[in-house]
């Protein structure tokens, strides 16, 4: 007849047991690291006032999935931006940076920076990188071959009389940054297979800003700066997938809801129900041929002509712009549309300049779907939500107004977060296209990659356990500790009381 272990010894396995269990789950999930004051309603000049000074930001002419965290919303009446979180420097220091496709160039405030906000209204700790705190980060020279890429593109400039990489991006109403280039590693993420991930890091060259200007300087919704999701040689995803740590793709699912956040991964989100459409060629932004804008299925009467990519005209995605923009020549008759569409269930008003409209009901009752066709067949599904921002409310009526808005005598069409969120979209630069598909970005979704074996891996993004990070080590070390102990325990306790 086997022995009975003692009640106190059971009730400290289990106590134990259970201690275990909470420190092995240490976080369990990659948080949302979202805190947002809630603020009063803008107006939707103001916006564009703020979209226009983004505009001028645009710069001009072991294999794995890599996923960083998202927080942020598009609600320009709360945040109007995402971002995540990366890690640069040895030892490791955090910066939070704006997710941004119109641009190549990860920069980061560095020390002494002129002009750098020191509090953010997002409730978000910011911080300076200091090169002489890193031990791995060095200067880059101007005979290093990824400034000489950078130079091509516009995203660097040299002084021969310090032989320094550097950059100036200035902006039509003074805004702007400036500052110079550093090498460092880049800590990130990366999944192997299944739900094993591992913390792993890179050599990346980015931006150190010493000077910024305009609304870079104001403090309410200010972050750390900006990473460039691009295709130049200078953005993060090229020197990734030039040294083989990443593939050459990205992929993000920006919620739309209240909570914000998302998933953002190098690699291609699976999904059954993404269209792609190639990308134009040789063109520094992610730029689409749109052929037609439909509304209720009916195809509009616009030249197609306005839609052809050349200098200042063509359609670009850009998660940096808050809004979405059309072209001057496309804005009348889409409006026009829309509010023949529900002139027998909503007023339409017009609120300092901007179409609006009064309603009683739902806004996915009244007013109508809208596409956006481009070349290769692939169609764009825009619901009312992701056209029109609710403004405020008149008595018992919603005041609508339609947030695609023109480009006063421009061409371009700028499709930002308004209509960026609540979809897939995956950029697949190794392809040269860019795909996407309606989807709930609160939920999980697969990723593949290319690997080393020439198998495809696929993984639950978004809901990674983030165990393989190194401020956990000492947690996995007190978990293994505890569970040799316990089972010392019980063994001792069932030999002795056999």
């Amino acid at each position: 007849m086997r022995g009975i272990v003692p009640a106190g010894i059971l009730f400290a396995v289990a106590l134990l047991f259970q201690a275990a269990l909470v420190l092995c789950s240490f976080p369990a999930t990659l948080k949302l690291e979202r805190a947002f004051p809630l603020s009063q309603r803008v107006e939707l000049s103001q916006l564009r006032a703020r979209d226009s000074v983004r505009h001028g930001r645009m710069l001009q002419s072991s294999n794995g999935v890599v996923d960083f965290p998202v927080a942020g919303t598009y609600d320009p009446f709360v945040v109007g931006l995402y971002y995540t979180k990366v890690q640069l420097g040895s030892p490791p220091k955090e910066f939070y940076v704006q997710i941004d496709t119109g641009s190549d160039v990860l920069w980061v405030s560095c020390n002494s920076c002129n002009g750098c906000p020191t509090t953010s209204g997002l409730q978000i700790p910011l911080n300076f990188f200091d090169t002489g705190s890193s031990s791995t980060a060095s200067l880059i020279s101007c005979s290093d071959q990824r400034c000489s890429g950078g130079v091509q593109s516009s995203d660097a400039i040299c002084s021969s009389q310090n032989n320094q990489c550097a950059y100036a991006f200035q902006y039509g109403d003074g805004s702007g940054t400036s500052g110079y280039y550093v090498s460092d590693l880049l800590y990130f993420d990366t999944i192997l297979g299944g739900s094993v991930t591992t913390n792993s890091s890179a050599p990346i060259a980015f931006g150190c800003s010493t000077s910024q200007t305009g609304d870079l300087t104001k403090s309410d919704r200010a972050v750390d700066g900006i990473f460039g999701f691009g295709q130049q040689e200078m953005s993060v995803v090229s020197q990734l997938a030039s040294q083989g740590v990443a593939p050459k793709a990205f992929s993000h699912c920006l919620r739309g809801d209240e909570a914000g956040g998302g998933i953002l991964v190098l690699g291609e989100i699976l999904e059954p129900n993404i269209v792609y459409t190639p990308l134009v060629p040789s063109q520094p932004h992610y730029n689409l041929n749109l052929q037609s804008i439909s509304v209720s299925g009916q195809t509009l009467s616009i030249d197609p002509s306005v839609f052809t990519t050349s200098n200042n005209q063509g359609t670009i995605i850009d998660s940096g712009t808050t809004l979405a923009y059309l072209a001057e020549a496309a804005y009348n008759p889409f409006v026009t549309a829309v509010t023949n569409a529900v002139s027998q269930s909503a007023q339409p008003v017009v609120s300092k300049g901007n179409q609006c409209y009064l309603i009683t009901s739902s806004v996915t009752d009244v007013f109508p779907q809208v596409s956006l066709n481009f070349a290769g067949g692939a169609s764009m599904i825009l619901r009312p939500q992701d056209y029109l921002l609710q403004q405020n409310s008149v008595g018992s009526s919603a005041v609508w107004c339609i947030g695609l808005q023109k480009l006063q005598g421009q061409g371009l069409t700028i499709l930002g977060d308004l209509v960026l969120k609540d979809k897939i979209f995956v950029y697949d630069l190794a392809g040269q296209r860019i795909g996407w598909a309606n989807y709930d970005c609160s939920t999980s979704v697969n990723v593949t990659a290319t690997m080393k074996t020439g198998k495809s891996e696929y993984v639950n993004a978004g809901q990674l356990n983030d165990n393989s990070s190194p401020q956990n080590e000492p947690y996995k070390g007190i978990v293994i500790s505890m569970i040799s102990f316990l089972m010392h325990i019980l063994l001792l306790g069932s030999f002795l009381f056999l």
